[in-house]
């Protein structure tokens, strides 16, 4: 079946947070919204029907999940990722920031160092902070639009540090860390006995030429130190559906997470997630990847269009997910300037740099899963803004 990527759907009205908070966020609720990540496309019709035929019986009572739940997610790890997953090493948490709390409370104390690398997901630098630990910074290198682990300095942070998060592929940059890169850390880890928590929530949103790399997967001595979080949210725009899974090979480390859960009673989840879960994984693949070929493509025009019409504007090209980072420094504009003009003169709403933590200065993160025609508007605004007169 051919799916159509290019049809533009009405969002407002829907509680969305991307299209119904555009006031409260941007204080203006007609900019394109290209901020939260999440999709402008269908979520597939195989998953929406699987939905409504579970809505078609009349009782939505307590549920589990049985082995047609668990069964379709160790066979995508093993057929995506060569990663064998045992059933009992599969951990159910309603998405993958609660599934970091639940590790920070569970493996570190009150004033425990974590490592994290910035410019990074905003929430991660959040999770540490509200729960009392203490943020060490393992900035990344910026340089010829790609980032860069800090491996001397990671290794001195590593020495007083209780764990390392680590997000995999890297969100807002993009980068898909290649084997050798994460080996390195893996070794770092393991020498000073830092636990790591692998988001891999985007490991399914790989371009062509290169290829996701499971932390855990890298050793059985990095599967030790492991906690894995992993989701089908993102791969098919499901985030409202607040279903995903955490892997554990360590027996030790799994009963103290699955602990965590069970005192805040967070284990059942959400009936249709675990329906929409196992459709996504048993039926999308055909799906996935006319998806990658339309986002590859939205990339390449977004290359294309900068190199040719925005001088100036650095783009950090993505290897993985479909968020593109953008650095705007060479234009002179302190961040919140840059913000009004993109909101107030493009009507475009992008996630401001600075959100990312040390390193975001001058930069936004924009999200390119949405029509060609969405994003052919978009960058044309964009390039009106900043050099004007574009055809």
């Amino acid at each position: 079946m051919k799916y159509n990527f290019d049809k533009r759907i009405d969002r407002e009205n829907t509680c969305s947070v991307k299209y119904d908070l555009r006031q409260t966020v941007f204080e203006k609720s007609d900019v394109i919204p290209m901020w939260v990540a999440d999709m402008d496309f269908e979520t597939p019709d195989f998953i929406r029907d699987a939905v409504i035929r579970r809505a078609n019986h009349p009782i939505y009572g307590y549920t589990f999940r049985d082995a047609g739940y668990y069964q379709p997610v160790m066979e995508w790890m093993q057929s995506h990722h060569g990663w064998t997953v045992q059933r009992d090493e599969i951990i159910f948490s309603p998405g993958v920031v609660p599934a970091l709390s639940f590790a920070v409370l569970a493996f570190t104390r009150p004033g425990d160092k974590i490592i994290i690398q910035s410019p990074v997901y905003p929430p991660i630098f959040r999770t540490v902070e509200d729960h009392n630990r203490e943020v060490s910074n393992n900035r990344l290198i910026l340089k010829e639009n790609t980032c860069l682990v800090d491996f001397t300095l990671l290794e001195e942070q590593a020495k007083d540090a209780a764990m390392l998060i680590l997000c995999n592929p890297h969100n807002p940059a993009g980068r898909c860390w290649d084997k050798s890169e994460l080996e390195r850390i893996a070794q770092i880890c393991l020498k000073h006995k830092v636990l790591v928590f692998s988001d891999e929530i985007h490991a399914d949103l790989v371009m062509p030429g290169f290829r996701h790399q499971v932390f855990a997967n890298l050793s059985p001595e990095a599967a030790e130190i492991t906690i894995t979080a992993h989701a089908p949210s993102k791969t098919f725009n499901l985030a409202g559906l607040a279903t995903s899974s955490v892997i554990i090979s360590n027996p030790v480390l799994r009963a103290s997470f699955s602990q965590v859960i069970e005192k805040m009673h967070l284990g059942m989840g959400n009936l249709f997630g675990s329906v929409a879960s196992t459709a996504a994984y048993l039926h999308g693949e055909p799906w996935r990847l006319q998806l990658i070929d339309y986002l590859h493509k939205n990339i390449e025009y977004t290359e294309t269009f900068i190199r040719n019409n925005i001088p100036g504007l650095l783009m950090y090209r993505p290897e993985a997910t479909y968020m593109i980072w953008l650095d705007f420094r060479n234009f002179g504009l302190d961040d919140t300037t840059l913000k009004n003009k993109l909101v107030h003169e493009a009507g475009l709403g992008f996630n401001p740099g600075r959100e990312f933590g040390p390193g975001g200065e001058g930069c936004m993160r924009m999200n390119i899963a949405c029509p060609r025609s969405t994003l052919t508007e978009a960058l044309g605004r964009l390039g009106n803004m900043l050099i004007g007169n574009l055809p």
